[in-house]
């Protein structure tokens, strides 16, 4: 099996988003798919014999497999979503405002998981307690939840927003609300089963 990068859909500006800066980020996502083929390629042929927690060739790829396929499988659902109008609805704004009290409770705490997580905020439908939550993760795979369906994933790695915002998150994070596409959040909700 063989991983195969999607397409991206996005052939304009967004608000506040350009396509150039978006069209660069597709660049790293379509690099991890790459990755996560070659990795679980080389983990096939690898000396099992030889692993050790300090340092071996099939350590290291493991190591970085979890690396390579979160990163991947995160930017799907980023470049997924990236197309909205930014207008909740659905069943996902239900979810929302049961766990979180409010839309607007949710998206304060989404704005602050963003600003204070290094790589991602994501809302997530945690199977532990059948809930919704915002997990920041300062990693493709340091951070991450087993057992839990990312549904909104917002990308706050430097990369996702620097060439149109340079250091300034915040605003790169209100234009990345505005073009939520929630039909896709939906759709992955209708997915999973899990309204």
């Amino acid at each position: 099996f063989m991983y195969t990068p999607d397409k991206l859909t996005i052939d304009k500006d967004l608000d506040g988003l350009k396509l150039k800066m978006i069209q660069e980020h597709f660049k790293l996502y379509e690099g991890y798919v790459k990755k996560s083929n070659e990795v679980q390629e080389k983990i096939k042929s690898a000396d099992k014999s030889e692993a050790n927690g300090v340092y071996s060739f099939i350590g290291e790829l493991k190591r970085q497999e979890t690396f390579a396929v979160n990163g991947m499988k995160l930017h799907e659902v980023y470049f997924g979503q990236l197309h909205g109008d930014g207008v909740p609805n659905g069943e996902i704004v239900a979810m929302i405002e049961r766990d979180f009290d409010s839309m607007d409770a949710w998206k304060l705490d989404m704005i602050a998981t963003g600003l204070s997580a290094r790589g991602w905020a994501i809302l997530c439908y945690d199977y532990r307690d059948n809930k919704l939550h915002n997990y920041g993760s300062d990693g493709h795979n340091v951070g991450a939840v087993w057992g839990a369906i990312p549904l909104i994933a917002l990308d706050v790695y430097e990369h996702a927003y620097f060439i149109d915002y340079g250091v300034n998150r915040k605003d790169y994070i209100n234009s990345f609300f505005k073009n939520l596409n929630w039909e896709f959040v939906n759709e992955i909700v209708k997915k999973f089963k899990l309204a």
